[in-house]
């Protein structure tokens, strides 16, 4: 995957870049595999915002991306084309079963149509096929992996991530995040071979405002630049520091490294911590 560039014919332009979409083979998405999706611009059901900075932006069909694949053990699927989805960052493949049945899957990167995958407890170690975590040989590459059984992929399921399955050794297997951090996940697990397709997404530039309402997101205004009353940064004259000791969310709570993790009872699943050197 490549990215294009424009002339700098304005200021926006000048180090605007776009994604070339050169893997895309169909523009369209399949009628069957397709629901609508009702906007709530950040509010809740009684119309007051709950979470800011959204609203506006293109409408969007949201594709029904299958990430479990397991009901359909055994039977081989072909890549009738890939496709690009507004609501994830990674591409999707439509893959057309032998019998019959179509479903969108994530597709990996270097994804070709025709290539034929598969999803079984043991297959062919080739990108795109879905084996048990027990059966993918030690140092590979995998995307989409289960957290729990029978749940579907939860990790690395966004444009260019993977994991690494680092250690079969004992009872549960190793493997390791794009961090750092070695996780421990059950063998039982599902996961699939390679990388998430659309590699480049973390080098475009998005140029412009505009671009970025057109994506939902509405103007964030600094904390420092509004009155007292609005922000516990806010006051004072000219660009003066925040005068706390902690910088603050617009509610009081602490902000910018604070530790909000919650789930304690699953750091026992962490065998090497993203901080440990």
């Amino acid at each position: 995957m490549a990215l294009k560039k424009f002339k700098p014919t304005t200021p926006s332009r000048r180090h605007m870049s776009i994604a070339s979409f050169e893997e895309i083979t169909k523009t369209t998405p399949e009628k069957s595999l397709t629901v609508r999706i009702v906007k709530n611009s950040g509010r809740n059901n009684l119309g007051r915002i709950t979470v800011r900075h959204r609203g506006g932006g293109a409408k969007k069909i949201y594709r029904m991306v299958d990430f479990k694949r397991t009901d359909k053990m055994g039977i081989e699927g072909k890549v009738t084309a890939v496709e690009y989805d507004p609501n994830r960052t990674a591409y999707i493949m439509l893959v057309q079963y032998v019998d019959g049945e179509k479903r969108y899957h994530l597709a990996p990167a270097g994804i070709k149509v025709g290539q034929v995958i598969m999803t079984n407890a043991k297959t062919e170690v080739q990108d795109g096929n879905r084996m048990l975590i027990k059966n993918v040989p030690v140092g590979y590459s995998i995307y989409n992996v289960e957290l729990h059984e029978g749940k579907g992929g939860q990790m690395a399921r966004s444009a260019g991530s993977s994991v690494k399955l680092v250690s079969l050794e004992g009872r549960l297997a190793q493997i390791q995040m794009p961090s750092g951090e070695i996780r421990l996940v059950s063998k039982k697990c599902y996961a699939t071979i390679g990388t998430v397709s659309n590699i480049e997404h973390s080098n475009i530039k998005i140029g412009k405002a505009g671009r970025k309402r057109h994506m939902g997101k509405r103007p964030q205004v600094r904390g420092k630049a509004m009155n007292p009353v609005d922000h516990p940064h806010g006051g004072g004259e000219g660009g003066s520091p925040i005068g706390l000791k902690h910088p603050k969310t617009p509610w009081g709570l602490p902000a910018l490294g604070f530790k909000t993790r919650k789930r304690k009872y699953t750091n026992n699943m962490i065998v090497k911590d993203r901080r440990r050197k």
